[in-house]
């Protein structure tokens, strides 16, 4: 009997030590992955869309982006730099890793980008055009990656609300230039 009752005190320690530990687990974690999904109905059919947007080449569209220069087309492992504002501006270097023309979509990711310009690492993305019911196209556009700082308790800019923030600037900009040049259904 008493033997029972230093293995059940045993056993009570060792899951109290446990339970002490798993939120101090939790905090030890570290960063999760993001994820920012922004999209806008447009009044242009798909393929009139498509014919802007789906040129890996040509980010032109966007208008934070001054000039986009690349090499390899829209086949796989395509590059491009984006030149965002002006001639002289930040840079950010992509590569193409899909691209289906005929279901209207690609990704990317990001290979190289100062955390200044936009706060995230590990970034990767998707656009897509598909048909709207009714008539018209709406453009999908969803990325996800990690804050600008891998490491525990971030500076508030490299933080995950900066991250996510920046990120549907980005993808709201564009949609809404898009926007502008197609309209609204």
């Amino acid at each position: 009997m008493r033997e029972d009752f230093v293995n059940l005190q045993g056993s009570l320690a060792a899951l109290t030590a446990v339970a002490v530990m798993v939120p101090a687990l939790a905090l030890a974690h570290g960063p999760t992955r993001q994820k920012v999904d922004v999209t806008a109905e447009l009044a242009a059919e798909p393929a009139e869309v498509w014919a802007v947007v789906g040129d890996f080449q040509d980010m032109g569209w966007h208008p934070a982006v001054h000039a986009t220069t690349g090499e390899g087309g829209n086949t796989l492992d395509a590059t491009r730099l984006l030149t965002l504002g002006a001639a002289d501006g930040p840079t950010i270097a992509e590569e193409l890793y899909k691209y289906d023309a005929g279901k209207m979509t690609y990704s990317y990711r990001i290979t190289e980008v100062a955390v200044e310009v936009l706060p995230v690492t590990n970034y990767s993305a998707h656009l897509t055009v598909k048909p709207r019911a009714g008539g018209g196209s709406v453009v999908e556009w969803r990325g996800a990656f990690y804050r600008g700082y891998p490491n525990n308790d971030p500076p508030p800019e490299l933080n995950d609300e900066a991250a996510i923030k920046a990120v549907t600037a980005v993808y709201e900009a564009g949609l809404s230039a898009l926007v502008d040049r197609f309209g609204a259904p």
